[in-house]
């Protein structure tokens, strides 16, 4: 059994440190759910920052000029419904930064989701 933690002590989050890149389908229509028009394509991007942070362990979350472009391409208020991402972990080239990996996400163009899976690339 892991020992237990004093109280008011923080859990430490821990980043991988290696470098690898994951492919993803994004299920954007179901965490805009309930938003109202206007805020839309705004939370889908948050949305998918928050997604990269959550699968590749990192604080510092990068999204490309063409994934912003796809998410914004029906409006503010008719995102897509899926998007598939690359999602890249890298060292960060700044030596000061807080955190010494980062995440960049890319739109992948697909023909349709079906039959697609996560996948590990490198």
């Amino acid at each position: 059994m892991a020992p237990f933690r004093k109280r008011g002590e923080k859990k430490e989050k821990k980043e991988i440190g290696e470098e690898t890149t994951q492919e993803f389908t994004i299920n954007l229509h179901k965490r805009i759910h309930g938003f109202g028009f206007k805020k839309r394509a705004p939370r889908a991007v948050k949305e998918i920052k928050k997604f990269a942070s959550k699968a590749m362990n990192t604080s510092d979350v990068r999204l490309d000029s063409t994934l912003n472009k796809f998410v914004w391409s029906k409006g503010i208020r008719n995102v897509p419904y899926r998007v598939r991402v690359r999602i890249q972990r890298l060292r960060n080239p700044d030596e000061e930064a807080k955190s010494k990996l980062y995440s960049l996400v890319t739109y992948v163009p697909v023909d349709s989701f079906k039959g697609l899976s996560n996948k590990t690339i490198e």
